[in-house]
């Protein structure tokens, strides 16, 4: 009796426990696909089925938001394998040559499969379908799934953007009413700026993978290198009228990406459309979505050896809950969700099905990562120069996050030189940075450094050049040899004291140096800078260099010298101690050759008509790496600026109301007269040119052809012909006038990314050249071939002086995506110079 008890009890203790796991809409109240579900709703579920599935579930939390908002994955596979969890890690990274741990792997393993979700903020059905496909995952009721999870672990990352969707979904939720509406000329569906999709610092974390800027990238990206799984998929959606896009991707594919990963994504992709065939669901595979930008969710895990694929969904951000697309039909956000379910469940199955060809293969790019290397060159070699401290210490620092090994060595060699674009002979010298192909990344070593990226289509979808060596700004060199790096030995922190001196300065060489400057500007302290150079005591200090004096700072009396060590200390920065204002050779501290400066009050100008991803590059620098105040104003409240208690006004990239209206520019051009700066970025520098205050942009050379067939077109090639008279991002060689405050800190030249044809005629007598394109000046990346004569003898950067004030014209992004890192160093000059 007591038994028959005990086994009744037992059942319903089960039943009870099988009763407490809710499906998302018991769990919700609402059907997936009837309302937009808010994020800390979607962390709820993901908890509660982590609570009632302990076994075969697990939730952890990597990180958080810029907002606060928890960033998690949640492990799902059989109990057998999540009791062994920590053990299939340990293995997944000897498969891929990357654990200290030298014991041979078990290639008998299950693969990983990660699913990333709703990265950009308004294209939100993904984490709707999440929510479906953790369900789908642990319903007892589902054994053909339960097959599938025993030789596959899948972890979920429900929300990679949680304050973007909840910008976008608050936003959606506060405007519909009861029942949404299809019609597409209504409020819901058109979400004001900057819109969800990007971060809280207006960031495309979709273009972030690899540069780690952003906070979320960063934390993300550190458990995904402690995993690195064999299949990783990027959840997205594109224009309501598109149908379903799913693998095989578009070329170009980068060369590095092996046979194996091209095939099995035609597998996947096949394996999908079994299903949308079955349901009658349009789809298209091989067109616009191209794998070679290394920073995408797809490319950066294909370049760490897995299968990386995005799926796109029509419909965000303008489906709103319900739109009526272009044919008549209406398609609802069920409709979309169900979609990327459907995908990310036949994600998990072909897994499956494969699993010891995946771990077979995986084993193999990695075995040829460190026999082999990939790509033409073996040995990538960064030289390591004094006054490229900053940027060379940034460029290790990147290498790290993406787990990329170097060190150092001695000797000589030859090699492609970045800068002369020319084969030649180098040395190395200890201490410069040597980093191999022949290591566990080496793809991602060779996507990175190689000089330029072969193209097997010129019709991609982002920009064709990112060399790390350019967007640093370093000198480097590539050379086909092996050289087999020693251990780096990275300089020891810089400890400033103080002592009884005249002056303290500050060598004018990086973004550290410029950090280091905002903090004591931010104190109060009046600094002052040199326009030429000069020698004090045996030591020289080029232009730029901040010099700070007891003169003007007298209110600081004895604490002043502790204000300036402690901030040249916590940035690493070396103080050189003066005894006196008398130089050797340049301008005295006294002499007008050295110019006192304060602090600089300064409006960042953002709202509707301006980039949000430009506003937020200089949003993000300012508030997380410059650490200097700016005040964010939108353009349309132009006329309410406080202008007594600016300074600066800095103009991203966007389309600017007010420059269209003379009483406006009349009133900006009166403040810049009276000592106001504007920086002008971009299409910003466009709208200065159109009004009469001396910028001209440079015309277009005239079609000399007489052949009268020229204008003839093939409509099949329109998107061939359109990209010859296009650059969708190639690396530049711009000359310096570095003896201009602009270009303080930098050689004569510096390498900028051109994404568009603007070009400006030299200033004559009205302004400075300060940086400008000569003939033959590009280094990578691909340029249309009609636009090729274009960008030649014209004006990039310059400075034109009104009154007492000026005006900085930057046509290019020099802040692109905040990994230009070359670039900062400008923007602060052009604020505090």
């Amino acid at each position: 009796m007591r038994k028959i008890l005990s086994l009744i009890l037992l059942l319903a203790l089960v039943g009870q426990a099988s009763a407490q796991l809710q499906s998302p809409e018991q769990f919700l109240g609402y059907k997936i696909g009837t309302r937009y579900t808010p994020h800390w709703k979607i962390v709820s579920y993901f908890q509660h089925v982590a609570a009632n599935a302990p076994k075969t579930v697990k939730l952890q939390q990597y990180g958080q938001t810029n907002e606060g908002r928890p960033l998690m994955v949640a492990f799902i596979s059989s109990e057998e394998n999540m009791n062994n969890l920590e053990a299939i890690r340990a293995n997944n990274l000897r498969l891929a040559n990357l654990s200290r741990d030298k014991a041979a792997p078990n290639e008998n393993a299950a693969p990983i499969v990660w699913l990333s979700y709703n990265v950009h903020g308004n294209e939100t059905s993904s984490s709707e379908a999440a929510l479906m496909t953790v369900w789908a995952l642990v319903d007892p009721a589902n054994t053909k799934i339960k097959e599938w999870l025993k030789n596959t672990v899948v972890v979920m990352d429900p929300c990679i953007n949680p304050d973007g969707r909840d910008r976008y979904v608050n936003w959606f939720n506060s405007v519909v009413g009861v029942k949404a509406t299809p019609r597409m000329d209504t409020r819901e569906h058109r979400d004001p700026w900057p819109g969800g999709r990007s971060n809280h610092y207006n960031f495309d974390l979709n273009r972030d993978w690899a540069w780690q800027t952003q906070v979320e990238s960063q934390q993300r990206l550190k458990l995904y290198n402690q995993w690195m799984p064999q299949i990783h998929v990027d959840y997205h959606e594109q224009g309501i009228n598109e149908p379903y896009y799913f693998a095989p991707a578009a070329e170009p594919y980068h060369e590095i990406i092996t046979q194996w990963q091209r095939d099995f994504q035609t597998t996947i992709g096949k394996s999908h459309a079994k299903y949308f065939d079955a349901n009658g669901w349009l789809y298209f595979t091989k067109l616009r979505f191209d794998l070679f930008y290394p920073s995408y969710g797809d490319t950066y895990p294909t370049y760490n050896g897995a299968i990386g694929m995005t799926y796109e969904q029509g419909g965000g951000p303008a489906g709103g809950a319900t739109a009526l697309t272009e044919e008549g039909d209406t398609l609802t956000l069920y409709d979309r969700a169900i979609h990327h379910f459907t995908t990310g469940m036949s994600t998990i199955e072909i897994a499956s099905i494969n699993a010891s060809k995946l771990i077979t293969e995986y084993r193999k790019f990695f075995n040829r990562a460190v026999s082999g290397g990939f790509g033409e060159y073996k040995t990538y070699i960064i030289k390591n120069n004094p006054k490229d401290a900053d940027r060379l210490q940034a460029l290790l620092q990147l290498l790290e996050k993406n787990g990329i090994e170097y060190g150092t060595a001695t000797g000589n060699g030859k090699g492609y030189n970045y800068f002369t674009a020319k084969e030649e002979s180098f040395s190395v010298a200890n201490g410069d940075v040597v980093v191999s192909a022949f290591q566990p990344r080496s793809a991602m070593v060779q996507a990175l450094l190689e000089p330029k990226s072969k193209l097997s289509d010129s019709a991609t979808y982002d920009i064709t050049a990112w060399s790390l060596p350019y967007a640093y700004g370093l000198q480097a060199f590539a050379t086909k040899d092996r050289i087999n790096p020693t251990a780096y030995q990275k300089p020891a922190a810089v400890v400033n004291t103080t002592g009884d001196v005249y002056a303290y300065v500050i060598k004018w060489e990086g973004l550290q140096s410029a950090k280091t400057t905002g903090q004591l500007l931010q104190k109060g302290i009046t600094l002052r800078y040199s326009e030429v150079p000069f020698e004090v005591n045996g030591q020289k200090f080029d232009r730029g260099s901040v010099i700070v004096m007891k003169t003007s700072n007298q209110a600081f009396g004895a604490d002043l010298w502790k204000h300036v060590v402690d901030a040249a200390n916590a940035n690493n920065v070396k103080l050189y101690p003066v005894t006196t204002g008398f130089v050797d050779n340049g301008g005295d501290f006294g002499s007008d050759l050295v110019t006192p400066f304060k602090m600089k009050r300064v409006v960042l100008l953002t709202g509707e008509g301006v980039s949000s991803l430009g506003a937020g590059e200089i949003w993000h620098f300012f508030d997380k790496q410059l650490e200097y105040p700016v005040s964010l104003v939108y353009a349309n409240d132009f006329s309410r600026i406080d202008w007594a208690k600016t300074d600066v006004i800095i103009m991203p990239d966007g389309n600017y109301r007010f420059m269209s209206d003379k009483s406006s520019t009349d009133e900006l051009k009166e403040w810049v007269s009276k000592g106001g700066k504007v920086i002008a970025l971009e299409s910003a520098v466009a709208a200065f040119a159109r009004l009469d205050w001396g910028l001209k942009s440079k015309k277009a050379e005239g079609d000399n052809s007489k052949d009268p067939y020229q204008a003839l077109a093939s409509y099949e090639n329109r998107e061939r012909d359109f990209v010859s008279t296009m650059t969708p991002g190639s690396i530049y060689k711009v000359q310096l006038d570095n003896t201009h405050p602009l270009a303080f800190g930098y050689p004569e030249y510096y390498y900028t990314l051109k994404m568009d044809d603007n070009i400006y005629e030299f200033m004559n007598g009205n302004g400075w050249n300060v940086g400008v394109l000569k003939k033959e000046n590009q280094l990578a990346g691909f340029v249309g071939s009609k636009l090729q004569n274009r960008l030649k003898d014209g004006l990039l950067f310059g400075a034109q002086n009104i009154g007492r004030g000026s005006v900085i014209y930057l046509t290019d992004d020099i802040m692109f995506r905040n990994f230009w890192e070359n670039g900062k160093l400008m923007l602060c000059n052009a604020v505090f110079f």
